[in-house]
């Protein structure tokens, strides 16, 4: 019987060859992937470009419909790394002044083989929606001409996202790989012994069966129950066996499954203070289980305390004679950052300090600001985790939070900080923007707000596209004035309902009583109702809001000023 699945790896160099020719149908979600995921797989990929010199690193899988004799292949599972990948090799053959670029670009595009009868084509077709969008710009190598793009004219979020990814790779290419020697030794190094396993079969129904296997969330056995089987394997006595496989059960019931892994992922971190380069099992029998040998002690001392410190920020409970209700304030606020890589300091300090309520309440103060800072900032997941293992060193030498080293700002980081604020906030990702602009209005209303943020939606009060013979275009007759601030922060305001397209272009009056108010004519916003209150919106009145709007951010998460 023929074989219906095919797996195997491959390296990059074969991935983008003759042999594939990838397509997303029309069903795929779009390209999703922001600077964030991108940024993250370029670093890792230098990261280890530089430390490694012969290891392979592998990318992952990607699920397809092919069969064996056909390039054709649909894209089930991988479109994000395929795409991502593709406009990083874009952004290479674009260095340098395109030395390397006719022999990068046929790793892009397949430039044909008549003896063969393959035509010219791209390796990797987009969505109907993004295909000539992706082809003219990545794939025809127009990176320059897709940076100048302003974002607001693009169509979609896909477009939006690989245009910022474009523009984030050929600065970090530059950065990272400024000779022609360079950029040869890592595209040698990323065609050559980076991989993905390829998983094809050649009909639809059994690629989903695959996909949905790769990606079940059943419960498979899982580290940590291995972990638990090594433990409580060395005591000795039956009844403490017992004991303290209750106790386990209890901890994992109280986090659920899925919460008691991410607790050994912290509690790894907290012991190694840097990014995880293996699985989780062998991390933790690397760096956390040769120091507690007892497995008594360890239940008892380490996993018992972090789960409680854990179950206490993720239900954001935490519980004392005072402050708690402060703390469990800043929980909430860190909860809507985009990462957890706050929390193994959080969990460490809770564990450590939290019956001393007033020093707690500072710590998550101080933790806040910090994380609101890499968060509008953009860190990387690196520089993040590099942060973090220096806080947790602070916590550990027993230091106040006020002489914790991490919390201490530079000159350059409060000058990051306001830039950050002072800029285009409209396109930052929808859950940085939606955090900073609610982080700022519950400034406003002193902390008394409570939100929601499955009903948040950020709209412009001066309209991206302005309709001519408008009110607007009397207030701002200057299209590039329009464009300086028509994404900054004292033109956004939250609304708590869905966006109206036919509304957005409102008049000013009618957009306040129509579309920024409430059922009762009020919002429940204090940024909203602060707009309502006026009665034009000129360039001048939008200036004066930003630089109010900033100073209360910066009294706030005291940002020194300029």
């Amino acid at each position: 019987m023929a074989k219906k699945i095919n797996g195997a790896e491959y390296p990059l160099s074969k991935i983008f060859s003759s042999d594939f020719e990838y397509v997303i149908p029309s069903y795929q979600r779009p390209y999703a992937w922001t600077i964030d995921q991108a940024g993250e797989l370029f670093d890792d990929l230098i990261a280890f470009f530089q430390a490694e010199q012969e290891e392979g690193y592998f990318l992952g899988s990607i699920v397809l419909i092919k069969s064996e004799d056909s390039a054709y292949a649909q894209v089930i599972d991988g479109q994000q790394r395929l795409t991502t990948l593709t406009i990083l090799l874009a952004a290479m053959a674009c260095a340098n002044n395109g030395e390397d670029r006719e022999e990068l670009r046929s790793y892009i595009l397949e430039p044909g083989k008549k003896m063969e009868g393959i035509l010219p084509k791209p390796r990797l077709s987009l969505r109907e929606r993004d295909k000539e969008f992706f082809a003219k710009y990545i794939q025809g190598l127009q990176l320059a001409a897709l940076i100048e793009l302003d974002p607001s004219s693009l169509d979609n979020e896909s477009q939006v996202n690989i245009r910022a990814n474009a523009r984030h790779f050929v600065q970090a290419v530059a950065d990272a790989l400024p000779t022609p020697e360079k950029l040869r030794a890592f595209a040698a190094f990323l065609l050559t012994r980076c991989y993905l396993v390829a998983v094809s079969t050649a009909s639809q129904e059994s690629a989903f069966r695959v996909f949905s296997v790769m990606n079940s969330r059943g419960l498979d056995l899982q580290p940590t129950d291995i972990i638990k089987a090594d433990t409580i394997g060395k005591l000795k006595s039956e009844g403490d066996r017992k004991i303290y496989n209750d106790k386990w059960e209890q901890m994992e019931v109280a986090l659920t499954r899925d919460g008691f892994r991410d607790l050994f992922t912290y509690i790894r971190m907290i012991y190694a203070k840097e990014k995880p380069k293996r699985i989780l099992l062998e991390e933790f029998r690397t760096h956390v289980l040769p120091k507690n040998p007892d497995p008594k002690i360890f239940i008892d001392d380490v996993l018992d305390p972090f789960s409680d410190a854990l179950g206490a920020i993720r239900n954001a409970s935490y519980s004392a004679t005072s402050h708690a209700e402060t703390v469990n304030y800043y929980i909430r606020w860190l909860q809507r950052i985009d990462n957890s890589d706050w929390i193994p300091p959080a969990v460490l300090y809770l564990k450590e300090q939290k019956n001393k309520p007033e020093r707690v309440a500072r710590f998550f103060e101080l933790l806040e600001r910090l994380a609101a800072y890499m968060h509008i900032c953009r860190w990387n997941v690196n520089d993040r985790i590099e942060a973090y293992a220096k806080l947790i060193d602070d916590i550990q030498s027993g230091a106040e939070p006020d002489d914790m080293t991490q919390f201490e700002f530079t000159h350059e980081d409060h000058e990051a900080f306001r830039d950050a604020l002072d800029g285009n906030i409209y396109e930052l990702t929808p859950r940085r923007r939606n955090y900073l602009i609610l982080r700022l209005d519950s400034f406003i209303s002193d902390g008394a707000a409570s939100y929601d943020p499955s009903a948040l939606t950020i709209e412009h009060v001066l309209p991206q596209t302005v309709p001519p013979n408008s009110e607007w275009t009397r207030w701002w007759p200057d299209a590039a004035e329009r464009k300086v601030w028509v994404h900054k922060l004292a033109n956004l305001v939250p609304l708590n309902k869905k966006k109206n397209s036919s509304a957005q272009n409102y008049e000013f009056e009618q957009k306040c009583s129509i579309y920024f108010s409430g059922s009762k004519n009020v919002s429940s916003y204090a940024l909203a109702s602060q707009v309502m209150a006026q009665k034009e919106w000129t360039p001048d009145i939008v200036g004066a809001r930003q630089q109010k709007l900033l100073e209360i951010l910066c009294d706030n998460w005291r940002i020194q000023s300029a």
